[in-house]
């Protein structure tokens, strides 16, 4: 199998693994086994995907309160990031951070956030960081296009024109702000402009297009890396399912959907691949062992412990000497 169809194939893998996470927590999620919120990316697989693909264990990335695919195309272990889910002592962050606060260090997800546009100035912290250390590792940015209506947005982008920092900013847009459509909300040209009138360079592509995706992030890493000054990535996209797991999303039209999955990112990638002549049972072998890998962790999640009530007590600033009355 040549190299490009290997690269395919993985690729193709992470969005798979993504996609069925993704299936597996909301069928838990509905079936009650875990408490708090939950925000799908089911549609959006590509981005994660094919940015992360370019990215090396050195380098950091921010994600937002949708970003499961973010850790999984990380590197972050599946086992652990299905357990913080369900809250259990297993679990990426002791079981304390739930869904939308998902973090590994270990592979340099430095974590999900329950503020939209939150990431962003963690971002640049990140990479202004990284320039004083004299490093090569650069930060990925994930956000989505309501973000970049809200306050951080302006100020991370500027911060990181003016200081020159390693940062690619990845914004997924997914056409929703939460439970409004983008569009409606914003003025001028859209997130890309934004970039452009801070001095940022961009592009705006096909989110749905892993291989795309893949190509242009390959492209901007390299330059944000050789040359330690900020890039732009837009990457249009489809939200499939409601702004949390319980919202019907009953504020789109209903055509939308159905146009959106003739664009479904695993779809297209299978196309690709077997019209290059990989077969059929090859990416059938890869469904089967990423849904079983997806069981055992939500398997491994439910009979998990809960951490000990000793737990709400660590991982706390200490400011001083509390006094305990």
């Amino acid at each position: 199998m040549s190299g490009n169809h290997d690269r395919g194939l993985a690729l193709y893998r992470t969005m798979r693994r993504i996609r069925v996470f993704e299936e597996v927590a909301l069928e838990a999620y509905r079936n009650g086994e875990f408490p708090g919120f939950l925000h799908s990316s089911i549609g959006q697989e590509a981005i994660p995907a094919g940015v992360c693909a370019n990215l090396g264990a050195e380098d950091r990335l921010t994600s937002t309160h949708r970003g499961h695919g973010h850790g999984l195309a990380k590197g972050a272990a599946v086992d652990p990031m299905m357990a913080e889910l369900y809250g259990r002592a297993t679990g990426a962050c002791g079981g304390k951070g739930g869904s939308m606060h998902i973090a590994d260090f270990s592979v340099g997800m430095l974590g999900a956030n329950g503020i939209v546009s939150g990431g962003l100035p963690i971002a640049v912290g990140a990479a202004q960081g990284l320039k004083l250390l004299g490093s090569h590792a650069i930060v990925a940015c994930f956000f989505g296009d309501g973000a970049t209506n809200r306050g951080p947005f302006l100020e991370a982008l500027n911060w990181a024109a003016l200081y020159q920092l390693p940062v690619l900013f990845v914004c997924e847009d997914n056409t929703f702000s939460a439970f409004t459509y983008t569009a409606g909300t914003t003025a001028g040209a859209g997130p890309l402009a934004r970039a452009q009138a801070c001095g940022i360079d961009g592009v705006s592509i096909d989110g749905n297009d892993v291989a795309l995706v893949d190509e242009t992030a390959r492209r901007l890493v390299d330059e944000v890396r050789a040359s330690g000054r900020p890039a732009f990535l837009h990457a249009r996209t489809y939200r499939w399912f409601g702004h949390t797991a319980t919202d019907m999303a009953a504020y789109r039209r209903p055509s939308e959907l159905d146009e959106a999955k003739k664009r479904d990112p695993l779809v297209v990638q299978a196309q690709r691949l077997t019209g290059e002549g990989v077969s059929p049972a090859t990416l059938a072998a890869i469904d089967a062992e990423v849904d079983a890998e997806m069981i055992r962790a939500r398997d491994l999640a439910r009979e998990a412990p809960f951490p000990p009530l000793s737990a709400a007590f660590t991982d706390v600033q200490d400011a001083g000497a509390p006094t305990w009355r």
